[in-house]
């Protein structure tokens, strides 16, 4: 690999950073740089991020947090469920935010609505995002506001995240676990399926429980897409895939994002930075093993998670492709791993 390796990601959680700890200007934090967190677009230039998917999520009044991923298993409590007007004004916010960043960029970040968009802006040199709904608790069961989200940009959603909604059941975050780990989809779930496929709307499973998984594969017509998660065969965590589900996700043409939390790359499921990027290879391996090479990509978890210390924040993501390029990837899988899998899924999806 000679020159950096360009990527499109599949998952961030910085919206829910700016809005929560930037003060007073997050776009301009954004914008310019700050000294937190894992993304801004100075340090996302750095590392060849040409875009990705921005979650907007609304947390729990109490939560999770990174001690409770520690010890030799944990089976950490589901987080209660967040009122649909208070997820709605969490969610506004960040939407807010970001329109914010893009009306103050002078064109240099653009919210897209279709690939034909995403790779536009990529040739334009600017910074493409995607709005992606992590847990639709500010989704009415009627999903008036649906059509509210779809209309201002919203082009993914996952319907739980993991805690349980009106949708369905989040899988608990336990280790060692099988994904089967709880209810799948309420029939106000199976609806949001049927519309998001009529919307053109991906549906993400990643922190679904193994019986929402397979009620979404039965339901859907589109192709089955976990934006960041892991192989479970090496991280025997709940929030990663099991061969049968990686199988499902390769019979649709779809795509698991690579998820660079420590505690679901790790066999001993930790979430230490400390962590070696040997496991990140050993993963991207077992998944193009079983889905090919052109059904994976990154689903960094960038802004929501303990990453590999070796990668840092954004700036360092060049760290992933020189590991692969060193274990005889060559610059075509790299590419295809880097960005064309996605934008090749995405068009499946979203058009």
């Amino acid at each position: 690999m000679d020159t950096a390796m360009k990527f499109f990601d599949g998952h961030n959680d910085t919206l829910l950073r700016l809005s929560l700890y930037t003060r007073p200007d997050p776009e301009r934090s954004f914008l310019d740089g700050r000294p937190d967190g894992h993304i801004d677009l100075p340090r996302a230039e750095r590392g060849g991020m040409l875009g990705g998917l921005f979650a907007l999520y609304a947390p729990s009044a109490t939560g999770l947090s990174f001690d409770h991923f520690r010890g030799a298993s944990y089976d950490c409590p589901l987080p209660p469920e967040v009122p649909i007007a208070v997820a709605q004004q969490i969610i506004l916010k960040q939407i807010s935010i970001l329109l914010r960043i893009v009306a103050a960029s002078e064109e240099r970040v653009v919210l897209c609505r279709s690939v034909g968009e995403i790779r536009s802006t990529i040739a334009a040199s600017g910074f493409a995002i995607v709005l992606h709904l992590e847990g639709a608790e500010a989704i009415d069961p009627d999903l008036h506001a649906l059509d509210v989200l779809h209309a201002a940009g919203l082009r993914s959603l996952g319907p739980v995240w993991s805690r349980n909604n009106a949708f369905g059941g989040g899988v608990p975050m336990r280790f060692p676990s099988s994904p089967d780990a709880g209810p799948g989809l309420t029939a106000a779930g199976r609806e949001l399926v049927r519309a998001c496929n009529r919307l053109r709307i991906l549906v993400d499973l990643s922190h679904l429980t193994e019986q929402g998984f397979w009620d979404v594969a039965r339901l859907s017509h589109a192709p089955l897409v976990a934006t960041h998660s892991n192989a479970h065969d090496i991280c025997p965590s709940s929030r990663n895939l099991t061969d049968r589900q990686l199988d499902a996700i390769r019979d649709s043409d779809g795509l698991v994002g690579l998820n660079l939390a420590t505690c679901f790359l790790r066999p001993d499921g930790q979430m230490l930075a400390d962590t070696d990027l040997d496991v990140v290879v050993r993963h991207i391996d077992r998944l193009v093993e079983r889905l090919s090479e052109t059904r994976v990509g990154l689903g960094s978890d960038f802004d929501g998670a303990v990453v590999p210390d070796r990668i840092g924040s954004v700036a360092g993501a060049q760290a992933i492709f020189q590991a692969l390029s060193a274990r005889g990837y060559g610059d075509d899988i790299l590419r295809k791993i880097a960005v064309e899998n996605w934008l090749g899924v995405l068009a499946r999806t979203i058009g």
